[in-house]
């Protein structure tokens, strides 16, 4: 019986795989949020960053590190370099560093996040035809680079919502060019992505997909259990050992995650955005929110101080 299974855990595999890459073709909603050019002189030391979007760079000179999970990656000239959302990071530098900044979100509702599917790599090697694609994208969105790097100057409500909005004052043809430069840069780092390890148990993977694509509703333990076959106790142990998490702290976690961008692109209400989550006590959903991000609701939307370039 147990052969039959990991048989079945191939299949399973290859099948989810194929199926991933059609859902991200089709599902795939990149929002660029700004785009840039710096030069800095030891000035590019952040503790503690973490946002609701991703970054790209591409290091055209000095060198800089950043911490990711407690690894140390050394950004070089020539290089691509992802951070995707939601990721806790450090970044410093002691001296001249200079490079190219993409800052996008993927734009979903209720659909699985292709970050909260695939593991990235950090780190790609550019190619010559890298620097012209971002150069281009900087060329026709002259206006998208960040004004002041001080995040308590950029990074909140206003100017959250004001970079989004930037999209739609362009011509559609900028539009759709920013869109395709924005996709080709991602598509390299997507070539060399590979399914997050936890998907990897077909239970994990069923509830996992539920979680992601129910943030709206009320996820109950039972209905997980129902998911994937197995006991209450027999789940919350494979779950924490694929995830690292309990389930419940898994669907808090991925809830709180919506919220701050819902807080960030809409104009809802605190007491909206909960019930948005099925979350209908906002003293409760206010505790909650400040033991995952350390801020309130209210703090988080007008006065976030968590990132940088």
């Amino acid at each position: 019986m147990e052969s039959w299974y990991y048989v079945l855990q191939i299949v399973y595999l290859q099948s989810c795989y194929s199926y991933c890459k059609l859902m991200i073709i089709d599902n795939l909603n990149l929002v660029l949020l700004n785009v840039g050019y710096s030069e800095l002189n030891a000035s590019w030391n952040w503790k503690n960053i973490s946002s609701p979007f991703a970054r790209i760079y591409y290091v055209t000179g000095g060198e800089a590190k950043t911490y990711i999970n407690g690894k140390a990656y050394t950004l070089t000239p020539g290089n691509l370099y992802l951070t995707p959302p939601f990721t806790l990071h450090d970044d410093e530098s002691d001296s001249f560093f200079s490079l190219y900044y993409i800052h996008f979100y993927e734009k979903t509702y209720n659909k699985e996040s292709v970050f909260d599917k695939l593991d990235f790599p950090v780190e790609l090697n550019a190619n010559t035809l890298d620097s012209p694609l971002i150069e281009r994208l900087l060329e026709i969105n002259p206006e998208r680079h960040l004004h002041h790097i001080d995040p308590r100057v950029y990074d909140n409500t206003p100017s959250f919502s004001k970079f989004i909005a930037d999209n739609y004052l362009l011509p559609i043809h900028i539009q759709l060019e920013t869109r395709g430069i924005l996709y080709q840069i991602m598509a390299k780092f997507m070539g060399l992505a590979q399914l997050k390890s936890r998907y990897k148990d077909i239970r994990i993977d069923k509830c996992l997909r539920y979680i992601h694509e129910n943030t709206d509703k009320n996820v109950e333990l039972s209905q997980l259990t129902d998911i994937s076959c197995i006991t209450k106790d027999h789940l919350i142990r494979i779950f924490k050992k694929e995830t690292g998490y309990t389930p419940i702290k898994y669907i808090n976690i991925k809830k709180i995650e919506r919220a701050q961008l819902l807080l960030l692109t809409t104009n809802m209400s605190i007491a909206d955005v909960a019930l948005e989550l099925s979350i209908d006590n906002v003293s409760y959903f206010n505790r909650l929110f400040k033991q995952y991000t350390n801020l309130a609701p209210s703090q988080y939307r007008n006065n976030k101080i968590d990132t940088s370039i």
